[in-house]
Parts: C-alpha cells; structure tokens; sequence
C-alpha cells in the first residue's frame, strides 16, 4: 500500500453555488448542514455566507421548512416522539421558536394514537410474566422514543 496523501478538491465559489443548490433541492437542509458542507468544499467564511443568503433569498434554503419537514417526517417514519424531535432540531441548530412552532403542527390526537401503537407493537413482542417489569421496560422504550414521561404513564394507565 502507498502512504499517498490524499489531498480533498477544491470548488470554485459558483461551482459550490451550484453543489448547494442541487444539495438543498434534494432535501430539505437546516442552515448548519449547508454551512458545514460549503466549508467542506474548501470556502472560506465570507463566501459560505454569501451563498447562504443566496440560497435562501432563492428559497433553497427555508429553515422553518426544513423544521417542519424535519419534524413530521420523524414522528410519522420514525415514530419520534417531540422530546427527540426537539434534540434532533437543537444538534441541527434551528432556533428554539422554529422547533417550538414545528412541534405544535403534529396533531395531539395523531400522538397519543402514535404512542399507543408503539407500545402495544412492543408489548406483543416482549415475553415479560410480571406486569410491573412490563411496564417499566414499555415506560422505559417509549421515553427513548422521545415521548413525555406523564404521557406514557397515561397510556400505560389506560391499557391496565
């Protein structure tokens, strides 16, 4: 094996631009995956800036979109709940009204039924004979899920 360096290229600022574009076009990005890609690329602060503004005077770049988009395709793909959703948007860095906003748009009657399908998918999986461990190991699943601990209490009260 040769010990060769590999040295990354390096893109022209429109060459970048263009990258940018079809990478936000692609899927919806938060300011901070762009950012992190463009200084990938070999741009220095200035131009990273200039494309983002670009990008999102063009409407490529729309974080509250990205929030929203984020934020519902986790809960109904990934069944997150919002205390996860909102941890995921927090390493994205979206502002904390964008992810207080992005949690209001799913449904309360869509969560709680979301939750309740989780728990009683596992629930049928496990092979638990005490009732309190069961619920320890669901209340303990589903808080991994994301979802809030006096919600889960809820659910696990009603199915008793």
């Amino acid at each position: 094996m040769k010990n060769e360096q590999v040295t990354p290229k390096v893109f022209t600022r429109s060459e970048c631009k263009t990258k940018a574009e079809s990478f936000c076009a692609y899927q919806e990005r938060s300011q901070h995956e762009l950012r992190s890609k463009l200084y990938d690329w070999g741009l220095h602060e200035r131009e990273v800036e200039e494309i983002i503004s670009e990008l999102i005077q063009l409407n490529f770049l729309n974080e509250e979109r990205f929030a929203m988009a984020y934020t519902l395709g986790k809960f109904r793909i990934k069944g997150w709940g919002k205390n996860k959703i909102r941890q995921g948007l927090k390493i994205k860095r979206v502002p904390d009204k964008m992810i207080i906003k992005a949690l209001m748009a799913i449904d309360t009657d869509d969560y709680i039924a979301k939750l309740k399908g989780l728990i009683e998918k596992k629930s049928a999986s496990m092979k638990v004979s005490d009732p309190y461990k069961l619920r320890f190991m669901l209340s303990r699943y589903a808080a991994q899920k994301g979802y809030e601990q006096d919600l889960i209490r809820d659910v696990l009260k009603k199915d008793d």
